[in-house]
């Protein structure tokens, strides 16, 4: 699993132009999430980014099944303190037809 954000002892990422939420905030939600997803049986071995802005969630990557996808929004959604969760997640093979 890729979760890239940064250690809240490194000073992390400050979004510009900073939001209400304190930028600790978003990184406790992000390592929140990041930790129940590598908790669950069929999130953990998955390709999932997750990010926090302003309390929102939102979670990039790749994943087997469009039940891993659910599951994963759930996860996100079930953490305390998350407003919206944005479930960007697509499956394997996937692909954005390009018009």
């Amino acid at each position: 699993m890729l979760i890239p954000w940064p250690h809240p002892d490194e000073g992390g990422f400050h979004p510009e132009p900073p939001g209400p939420v304190p930028d600790d905030e978003d990184g406790r939600l992000a390592a929140l999430v990041a930790q129940r997803l590598s908790s669950d049986w069929s999130t953990r071995r998955q390709q999932i980014v997750v990010t926090v802005q302003n309390r929102v969630v939102i979670l990039a990557g790749i994943v087997a099944s469009p039940d891993t996808r659910q599951v994963a929004g759930e996860i996100a959604w079930d953490v305390q303190g998350v407003v919206d969760v944005c479930n960007a997640l697509r499956l394997v093979g996937s692909r954005r037809s390009r018009h």
